[in-house]
């Protein structure tokens, strides 16, 4: 699964890297990402401009009657997004990059959970697949736009820390992602895969990050 990670990538960096507008919002430097929290995600808008805006993390579907439901919708499993009703039409017209620098997991080391942070060896910047929703508690209401994070079954290099993985999108797949023309065929699909190069690298941290309330550069350095 992916429950928290980071978000670092300077402003500069990053809209050369997403393919951004020069007055792309700035978006402040995040060691600790948590559900609920808004992140950035990154849309086509209807002329095929990519967009940067905030996001609730935790999808809620458009017929969901309670946003609480958010809370249980923070990953999706890729193997599952074309049929599961909360995230199908999503899936089909409504896919985002989430941009991100690196994640967090817990290993189990006996009655431990040790957090480790995983990132790339020659970036600090890449994406995760996502979907995203807009909802409205009633017809007047505004709306509430949020996204989920997708998820695959671990690589090589993962296993040892946990079965899952986010997916992570190549830069040469984030068009095929984005396109709202593309209604989730099997091309879009079988981007829902693990990462397949090796360049990640991870490290123990302090589980001082095991708390959403603590922030800060310190999170990510290597546990002493």
């Amino acid at each position: 699964m992916c429950g928290r990670y980071a978000f670092y990538l300077p402003h500069e960096a990053m809209v050369r890297l997403f393919g951004l507008e020069d007055d792309a919002p700035l978006v402040e430097a995040r060691y600790n990402v948590a559900p609920s929290n808004f992140v950035p995600a990154i849309r086509n808008d209807k002329a095929g401009v990519r967009k940067l805006s905030l996001l609730h993390w935790g999808l809620v579907p458009s017929w969901a009657r309670d946003r609480k439901i958010g809370y249980r919708m923070i990953n999706a499993r890729s193997e599952t997004v074309p049929e599961k009703p909360s995230f199908r039409n999503a899936f089909r017209r409504r896919r985002c990059l989430v941009p991100a620098s690196g994640f967090y997991e817990w290993k189990k080391e006996g009655d431990r959970k040790i957090p480790y942070f995983i990132s790339m060896k020659d970036t600090e910047g890449f994406a995760f697949a996502g979907l995203w929703e807009r909802w409205r508690e009633h017809d007047d209401a505004e709306p509430l736009d949020s996204l989920t994070i997708c998820t695959t079954a671990a690589n090589d290099f993962m296993k040892p820390l946990h079965e899952r993985m986010p997916v992570i999108l190549k830069p040469g797949d984030y068009d095929a992602w984005l396109d709202r023309n593309n209604s989730g065929d099997e091309v879009t699909y079988a981007l829902l895969k693990p990462w397949s190069r090796e360049n990640l690298r991870a490290w123990p941290v302090s589980t001082v990050v095991n708390s959403p309330r603590n922030e800060g550069a310190d999170l990510i350095e290597p546990a002493a």
